[in-house]
């Protein structure tokens, strides 16, 4: 029972970097358990701390997660992320 598995994946964590932008920050490795009756648990062998939304994406280990997404950009928003007077008005 005190037999160790090895950890197959490498997790990561959702860090923002911005309203819109974020990236993927590795946070530990990772196994996913199959128990035989379609149902899974994950062994993670630590967390981030601060900021954690929940969402864990785990990537076979030697693979990079995709990269995320930019979201468009509204008409009104600048390329610019600095606040003007309008804006805090």
């Amino acid at each position: 029972m005190s037999e160790k598995r090895p950890l197959t994946h490498t997790a990561y964590a959702m860090k923002r970097e911005g309203r819109t932008a974020f990236r993927w920050l590795e946070i530990g490795a990772a196994r996913i358990e199959d128990d035989g009756r379609g149902h899974h648990q994950i062994y993670l062998d630590r967390l981030p701390v601060g900021g954690f939304n929940g969402r864990v994406y785990l990537s076979p280990t030697g693979l990079k997660p995709p990269e995320p997404k930019s979201e468009p950009q509204r008409p009104a928003q600048s390329s610019e992320t600095s606040e003007t007077e309008e804006d805090i008005l």
